[in-house]
């Protein structure tokens, strides 16, 4: 199934051109808890750098979600090292780790301007789940995150939400719930998240049960 944004839609959508006549860098900003990372995340972000013509993808786990206070996630330095593992060999795709270096919780307005000085001359484009749309208007000091950032909504669902944001759209029906829910009842992931995330989530004993 073809995204609903291709690079000639994203860039009409956008007010933007793509190729030789647009000089600015074009990032593209993933962040998340990546609870674990899995091939939904990776199949969308694979879909934005091409319809939107990026020249890389940032993966941003967070430390702790401000709007999931009381989930329980795993730790930040598996979390890091599943996401690590599962962009290994793609040279578009990078990760930074910096807002599990601060205090939580996270929040994308101090992460995007720690980014505008690294990257003064950059366009950012914000990656955030079509579940995460109806609170963007709560998020920490949103009007200024809006003026820095085009936010673009990753769709799994295939459901046709009215917002006003451009959409990647593939119909996926992975997600970390289930995944997490798959391992405590020692059911099989494979085929949901890439091999060498299987293998750390197997050998740190992740989202098992506690025995009784």
């Amino acid at each position: 199934m073809k995204s609903a944004l291709n690079a000639r839609d994203s860039s009409t959508a956008l007010g933007m051109t793509t190729g030789q006549g647009n000089s600015l860098k074009r990032i593209g900003i993933f962040g998340g808890t990546f609870d674990p990372i899995h091939h939904g995340h990776l199949i969308l972000a694979r879909e934005a750098l091409e319809g939107l013509a990026l020249e890389k993808v940032l993966f941003i786990p967070a430390a702790a979600s401000p709007h999931k206070p009381n989930f329980e996630s795993a730790a930040a330095a598996a979390r890091l090292e599943m996401v690590r593992a599962a962009i290994e060999g793609e040279p578009r795709f990078e990760f930074d780790p910096m807002e599990l270096e601060r205090s939580s919780p996270s929040y994308a307005i101090d992460t995007m301007e720690v980014l505008r000085k690294r990257e003064p001359g950059a366009e950012f484009f914000y990656l955030v789940g079509e579940d995460n749309v109806a609170l963007l208007n709560t998020w920490h000091r949103f009007p200024e995150l809006a003026k820095l950032v085009q936010f673009i909504v990753l769709d799994r669902s295939g459901r046709q939400a009215e917002h006003p944001y451009p959409v990647i759209r593939r119909h996926l029906d992975i997600s970390a719930t289930d995944i997490r829910n798959r391992v405590a009842t020692g059911r099989s992931i494979r085929y949901l998240v890439p091999p060498a995330v299987e293998k750390i989530i197997r050998e740190r004993q992740l989202y098992r049960e506690p025995e009784k």
